[in-house]
């Protein structure tokens, strides 16, 4: 497999450096989806992990619906603390009448130079045919939320 869950490590360093701001009227962030790269669906793999450090066009699936090459932007939840614990995280985000097969997504700071955040990897391919392709985010809590420094 060519995309692995991963908190990007540049995306950790840049948030020391003040590059990254989820506030609400902070960046705007973006999510892109990526294809496997066989049995027929896009032609290039994506390359996605720990290592990216920013948006890429390799294996991205074409657009589809109100998919659209780049990616889909993200609404932020304004980010907290819970004990410890501080987190941010977004709102689901759904792509209709999308014909796409996808096994995985990289978020990304569309505001900043496309700055890689995560990357997020579905484990299979997920489909949708003429219909809906939903991206359900965690609960945003201390446990669950997709961005949380402990």
């Amino acid at each position: 497999m060519a995309i692995a869950q991963a908190m990007c490590t540049a995306f950790k360093q840049e948030l020391m450096l003040g590059t990254h701001n989820f506030a609400t009227n902070g960046n705007a962030f973006k999510l892109a989806l990526y294809a496997e790269g066989s049995g027929g669906k896009s032609s290039t793999t994506a390359t996605l992990g720990a290592t990216t450090t920013a948006f890429v066009t390799t294996g991205e699936v074409a657009s589809s619906g109100t998919y659209a090459t780049g990616g889909g932007a993200l609404t932020k939840v304004a980010p907290t603390t819970s004990g410890t614990t501080a987190l941010t995280d977004f709102a689901d985000i759904s792509f209709t009448t999308a014909t796409i097969t996808a096994m995985g997504a990289l978020i990304y700071n569309d505001t900043n130079s496309n700055k890689a955040v995560a990357v997020l990897d579905f484990s299979s391919n997920k489909t949708s045919t003429s219909g809906t392709f939903t991206i359900q985010f965690p609960t945003a809590d201390a446990s669950n939320a997709i961005i949380r420094i402990a």
